[in-house]
């Protein structure tokens, strides 16, 4: 103990061997090889043919953000795969969410709920 204590009073500056102990990092490294839980997926839907692919990844308790930007040009596509991401969400209990003035969508599964309070900034 007073070894310690003069160590952290700056009496004792030499470290010998006896001062470090070795870690086992095994069971941490196997514990991360696993596969994760969920995952963040990257999406951009450009047409109604493209919603289906997002759909199943939400199904398989993916989280996932998709780029509907493309979408804005026509209305009636737009409004048509937000309809079917929103029954996506409410089907698997989890949310949804438009980001960046509605150019992002976020959506996740099961047992994640997004938080609609913003975290600094204005």
């Amino acid at each position: 103990m007073v070894k310690i204590i003069d160590t952290l009073l700056g009496k004792n500056t030499t470290s010998s061997d006896d001062d470090y102990m070795e870690l086992d990092l095994s069971s941490y490294e196997e514990h991360g090889a696993g596969s994760p839980a969920l995952l963040v997926k990257i999406a951009t839907i450009a047409d109604l043919k493209d919603t289906p692919r997002v759909k199943d990844e939400v199904y398989n308790g993916n989280i996932v953000i998709v780029d509907i930007s493309r979408l804005k040009m026509d209305k009636i596509s737009y409004e048509r795969v937000l309809k079917d991401l929103k029954e996506v969400a409410k089907d698997v209990n989890g949310d949804i969410i438009g980001l960046g003035d509605q150019r992002y969508v976020v959506l996740t599964p099961m047992s994640v709920k997004i938080s609609r309070d913003k975290i600094g900034g204005a």
